[in-house]
């Protein structure tokens, strides 16, 4: 288990100058990539395969000041990656991308094309109240930006998008 401070490096990193509303998506959404050298150490378990993005529980560490959360795991290398406290920058994104065949069209009247965009309201997790968010139609798939940063994406999961209260779609996040 690999503690990551909240002032590491890669969460300093300003928003670069894009050329396009995709490029910046793209920065936007993709998954920070942790390597045992930027955090200490602090903890042994059974299995990285055992824990999820946003778990508190089961990490048995303790003598942190706030609580560890998981940020990431390598099931490859069998690291857990986490960080103190539920705001943990590690713990959030501002955007999340769908690929075109994990993309799924409950009201096939609604969908985008390429290049078009609707505000819609979403969710990432059961039960989770809905969040105002933009979708972006792009050849690869579509672009899900959140109106404020979202915790705990995790691929593999689904994210849902609504108008008013009808579900007209949803993806396996990439």
């Amino acid at each position: 288990i690999v503690e990551i401070d909240k002032d590491y490096e890669a969460y300093q990193n300003h928003e670069p100058e894009f050329h396009s509303v995709q490029e910046k998506l793209d920065f936007l959404s993709q998954k920070k990539h942790y390597s045992l050298s930027d955090g200490k150490v602090v903890g042994k378990h059974q299995g990285a395969h055992y824990f999820t993005k946003g778990q508190r529980k089961g990490l048995a560490v303790g003598g942190t000041v706030e609580p560890l959360f998981v940020i990431d795991t390598d099931v490859e290398e069998n690291v857990i990656y986490t960080g103190q406290g539920n705001t943990h920058p590690g713990l959030f994104r501002k955007a999340l991308f769908v690929s075109k065949d994990e993309l799924h069209w409950i009201r096939e009247d609604l969908a985008l094309n390429e290049g078009e965009t609707m505000p819609v309201m979403e969710r990432i997790r059961y039960r989770q109240p809905l969040q105002k968010a933009t979708l972006y139609k792009v050849p690869s798939g579509l672009y899900v930006e959140f109106e404020k940063p979202q915790s705990a994406i995790t691929e593999g999961q689904f994210v849902a998008w609504y108008l008013e209260d009808e579900l007209v779609g949803s993806g396996v996040i990439s």
